[in-house]
């Protein structure tokens, strides 16, 4: 009889574990119910914390509190250059991180999901003013991440502070040599157009075209064009003068004190970057937990007070050092703000005649003209010598053959 009841209790007990372990699995968003996966995030180069001066480490983070999604991180230096790669469909991302513009042409463009808000709860501490923006009006598709100004960066020490009243200063010739500008069309044009009294959006062809002649004017005086680059080459000195994002500059002058930022007087760029996920993504839950996880606004502190640009979260400063957090280059007042202006997304036709431009202004000045001549001048001199050392040959052929 006691071997009976044992049997029975044995049978009771596995049964109800496996029940358990059953009920497990059945849960939706238990962590024994989804295999590891793992999700491509891909943003702007130097773009998220990484541990680094003993500041937050987000990708770890997230994986340590998600163990069962791994995080593929990979990085861009322009929203052209994510914009290609995501429509070409060379490669699978999960979360993207473009500009107000480039959002508004991926929306367009049937590029984005819809993202499921019960899966980002903390969307609720995102600040009304980065509501329902114009690029994208009902915040389906975006969640912000940072946002900022440019403006230019200067070395205090070689810089006469003079000069610094407009974009004019970049055409300088005093700083010939020395001078940084933007390697990607949009920011390099919006420059042109500010010195000029144009709009930033503008897509008149007359317009772009006034703008590119001015970029070639200063050609001659640009050192190089760069994105990623400008941090080595102003925390080093060997550049003086550079137009470039305000969140940026804050990070340089950790590494060099000299390094001032000022507001030319015709005005700036404004962006907003924000967290989106592209239609192709086959791990849409997961990358809305990543967007959850940075928006958190311990995490979102603590990421932005390390990147140096400015957080969409009122109560992300809250978790911020009290200087960066009052920051005026960080946070300017809203009168200050009132004198910068949003991109907007261009057409494809606005946008194939800037970029046509911009080649154009790449490589103008170049020496290959030059190049194409001398190039064909040597293979006209090869062709000459060849045929004269063949008549030469045949020469002493028929010499040999009147001998005999």
């Amino acid at each position: 009889m006691a071997y009976l009841v044992r049997k029975l209790l044995s049978l009771i007990l596995a049964a109800v574990l496996a029940a358990g372990v059953a009920a497990a699995f059945s849960v939706p968003g238990n962590v024994m119910a989804s295999p590891s996966v793992t999700i491509t995030v891909y943003n702007w180069g130097q773009y998220i914390s990484d541990g680094s001066d003993g500041y937050i480490d987000v990708i770890s983070a997230f994986e340590e509190e998600y163990p069962d999604i791994h995080v593929n991180y990979l990085t861009y230096d322009s929203n052209e250059t994510m914009y290609s790669k995501l429509k070409t469909g060379g490669a699978a991302y999960d979360v993207i991180i473009p500009s107000d513009y480039m959002i508004e042409t991926l929306i367009n463009e049937g590029m984005l999901l819809e993202l499921d808000y019960s899966n980002i709860p903390n969307f609720e501490y995102i600040d009304d003013t980065f509501r329902n923006p114009s690029y994208d009006p009902e915040n389906k598709y975006s969640v912000p991440y940072t946002w900022g100004r440019v403006g230019i960066i200067y070395n205090s020490l070689y810089v006469n502070e003079d000069d610094l009243t407009g974009w004019d200063i970049l055409w300088n010739p005093s700083y010939a040599g020395k001078i940084l500008m933007f390697d990607n069309c949009r920011d390099a044009f919006a420059i042109a157009e500010l010195r000029l009294g144009m709009s930033l959006n503008t897509e008149d062809e007359e317009s772009l075209t006034a703008a590119a002649e001015l970029l070639k004017e200063q050609k001659n005086l640009v050192q190089s064009y760069v994105m990623d680059q400008i941090f080595d080459k102003m925390e080093r000195a060997e550049a003086w003068l550079a137009p470039y994002y305000a969140g940026d500059y804050i990070f340089m002058l950790e590494e060099n004190p000299d390094l001032g930022f000022f507001e030319p007087e015709e005005g700036y760029n404004i962006f907003v970057d924000a967290m989106c996920i592209p239609a192709s993504s086959q791990h849409r839950r997961e990358a809305e937990l990543f967007i959850n996880f940075v928006t958190d606004p311990a995490v979102c502190g603590e990421n932005l007070e390390y990147l140096g640009y400015s957080a969409p979260s009122s109560a992300a400063k809250e978790y911020m050092d009290e200087d960066l957090a009052g920051n005026e280059v960080a946070y300017p007042d809203e009168e200050e703000l009132e004198r910068g202006e949003y991109f907007g997304a261009l057409s494809t036709e606005g946008i194939r005649t800037m970029n046509s431009l911009w080649l154009d202004v790449k490589t103008s000045g170049d020496n290959l003209s030059l190049y194409i001549w001398v190039t064909a001048g040597t293979v006209a001199a090869i062709l000459i010598l060849w045929l004269i050392i063949e008549i030469r040959k045949k020469r002493r052929i028929a010499r040999r053959c009147t001998n005999r």
